[in-house]
């Protein structure tokens, strides 16, 4: 593949609602350029994607990388880094359905980053398509933004191609010859025509005052003008525009590298990339493990250029890493480039210390690029392997995976002493475990979760702990009178000891045996906080005393001490963060209400939604990720920590007792 300057490249990320046709889009642009002879033939095109893919493809001397980006939520991590690679955004949108939640979000995540983007409705020549129902839910979401280039030439079988209500000319696919032909306009279509073309010149309008006051004054854009202002509407994100096409049949798709090339940025339009800067300076935003190439690094150049077999410092981590071969996907084959330009998409591979999100540099002392922001977990899923003695191996395969995707977490928890996966859905959840079976062999599977419950005091209590045994020769002898008494702190000691009734020697082991009797409580074994522990009195042999007996004398005393103390079951309380919105708040409060929780603030967050800050019982959490997406039909999105520990009382805590009794 030739080496091309930033003007000719586009980095597109195309997005889309799972299932809208994003993998028949990038296969019908590969075809359209002539990289195969054999269009897509995939007509729901329902496979779900969980991970991203690089896709270059040379079409009239320009190069489009394109990256095809999950539509589902639960990989949402894959958004993350596509997103930080690509400049501009094409947004698939199904023709057939009502706006998908999808959409919205792919909407609102190029919104927020400021993407220029366009979308393309797709599935026109579906029975079932209604391009007019889509443009107006659009309008009514987004508003005038909405700036519709097309009206589609016949429907369902009947479709052929479309009508340009900017330069007022149509276009007609041949499908024999896989061209679309410039051709009349339909005679039959004006007030249809007249319709969209209405929208998109009010949304032209809204770019510049000068255009504004010409629209009010009923005065005719030339066609340079709306040229103008729609690319300047596109590149400040002030304009959204909408074009239409049927990926199956490969109508749409050359329009779409026409509005690519046209309408959305080249690097040169990005202040981020500096092509003049000497230093070559580039952001990893996505890390693969392949069978033959070993770790693979998707690079974004930002500055600069890198050829072969060159050394490169890590900004991050202060190591050195060598360039050996520079790579792009073709077709989803690996092929070799020159040199990587500033602008540019290029893969590297066999790094050693390099992860996702780091710079690397040929200056060490230039500054690191901003880090990925990786969503964290929404599920907690509690693993082990089926093979007792593959237990290091799965630890070892989930650190490998974490290189791959930096939004799952795992644990150990050491009060449960389970293995628990942090992710984002139970999607998510069964393709890590999939990838642990398929690349490391290690076959799992899913536990239930523990909730990590503690035990503590509400009352106090005095109490002697005596440690007495005589078995011939040397005996066993440590007498310990301690008070005990609820705190705030984990655990506090202290000794008040008068007239060397416990000699100094033996104290750190009346402190260490309490300590190690906080590893579990009384009631059903859970470990035991907020705990204060005076030792002020005791007796002891001189010959029979010694270190053992007397922990084994605080042992004693810690038992007896918290059953007269009141004990208590502890639960764990997460906050969590909710985002949703405005239309389910009821229902979402609601929901909260059933699980123990309480809602303590709300306020309005971007994109008209809203922001719930609530607290719920861990033990009512485990689903909530699954839950909320019902709830919202996939709208909303939350983020919990631990804030504290509360008594559970009553049955609640009866049956948790029970439970671990058995």
């Amino acid at each position: 593949m030739r080496i091309y300057d930033g003007s000719n490249i586009r980095n597109v990320g195309i997005l889309g609602h799972s299932g809208s046709g994003k993998s028949n889009m990038v296969e019908g642009l590969e075809f359209t350029a002539g990289l195969t002879n054999r269009i897509a033939v995939n007509e729901n095109d329902t496979k779900i994607t969980n991970s991203l893919s690089l896709h270059a493809i040379e079409y009239q001397a320009a190069k489009f990388n394109f990256v095809d980006i999950p539509g589902y939520g639960d990989f949402f991590g894959e958004v993350e880094s596509g997103l930080a690679a690509v400049d501009g955004a094409i947004i698939i949108v199904d023709g057939t359905t009502d706006l998908t939640v999808g959409t919205e979000t792919a909407l609102e995540l190029t919104d927020s980053r400021n993407i220029p983007r366009f979308i393309f409705v797709n599935k026109i020549d579906n029975e079932k398509a209604d391009y007019e129902k889509i443009l107006s839910q659009l309008r009514e979401k987004y508003g005038k933004r909405i700036a519709p280039f097309h009206v589609p030439w016949g429907r369902g079988e009947e479709f052929r191609g479309h009508i340009n209500v900017i330069d007022m000319f149509a276009r007609e696919f041949d499908k024999n010859k896989n061209e679309c032909a410039t051709v009349e306009m339909p005679a039959d279509m004006d007030d249809e025509i007249n319709s969209i073309r209405e929208m998109l010149l009010e949304a032209v309008a809204e770019t510049d005052e000068e255009l504004m006051d010409k629209y009010f004054n009923g005065i005719e854009f030339t066609t340079a003008e709306i040229h103008r202002g729609l690319r300047q509407g596109v590149l400040d994100c002030s304009v959204i525009p909408v074009i239409c096409g049927a990926t199956l049949k490969n109508i749409g798709l050359h329009t779409t590298f026409d509005m690519v090339k046209d309408f959305l940025p080249s690097p040169d339009d990005n202040k981020k990339i500096e092509p003049e800067k000497n230093t070559f300076t580039c952001q990893i935003f996505k890390t693969t493990i392949d069978s033959f190439l070993g770790k693979v690094s998707y690079a974004k150049v930002y500055s600069g250029e890198v050829k072969q077999d060159r050394e490169v410092f890590n900004i991050n981590r202060k190591t050195k890493e060598r360039i050996g071969k520079i790579y792009t996907f073709v077709m989803n084959k690996i092929e070799e480039v020159q040199k990587g330009i500033a602008g540019d998409i290029v893969v590297f591979s066999k790094f050693n210390s390099t992860r996702t999100s780091d710079t690397l540099s040929t200056n060490e002392k230039e500054a690191a690029i901003k880090e990925i922001t990786f969503p964290k977990p929404q599920l907690f899923v509690a693993i082990e392997p089926l093979n007792k003695n593959d237990d290091e191996k799965m630890s070892s395969g989930l650190n490998r995976l974490m290189e791959e995707d930096p939004s799952f977490t795992w644990h150990r928890n050491l009060e449960t002493g389970q293995t628990v996966l942090g992710v984002q859905g139970e999607l998510h959840s069964a393709t890590v475990i999939e990838k642990l079976k398929a690349k490391f062999g290690i076959s799992i599977k899913t536990i239930e979760l523990k909730v990590p419950y503690r035990e503590t005091i509400k009352g106090t209590s005095d109490v002697q702990g005596k440690h007495k045994k005589q078995s011939g020769g040397h005996g066993q002898y440590g007498d310990v009178l301690i008070k005990f008494s609820h705190v705030d702190e984990d655990f506090v000691f202290e000794e008040t000891i008068t007239g060397g009734s416990v000699p100094k020697s033996y104290i750190p082991a009346v402190e260490k045996g309490l300590r190690e009797s906080l590893k579990e409580g009384v009631l059903a074994g859970y470990p035991v906080t907020n705990i204060k522990a005076v030792l002020y009195d005791g007796s002891y042999h001189d010959v029979d005393s010694s270190e053992l007996a007397f922990k084994i004398a605080a042992n004693l005393a810690f038992k007896k001490g918290m059953l007269e103390a009141k004990p208590i079951l502890l639960e764990p309380i997460m906050e969590l963060t909710i985002i949703i919105p405005e239309e389910y708040i009821g229902d979402v409060m609601g929901d909260i209400n059933k699980k123990r929780g309480r809602v303590i603030g709300m306020e309005a967050h971007k994109n008209t939604k809203q922001k719930i800050i609530a607290e719920a019982p861990m033990s009512e959490t485990f689903k909530y990720a699954n839950e909320l997406k019902a709830i919202t039909q996939g709208r909303g999105y939350f983020e919990m920590k631990l804030v504290r520990y509360e008594e559970l009382m009553g049955d609640l805590a009866q049956k948790v007792i029970d439970s671990r009794k058995k």
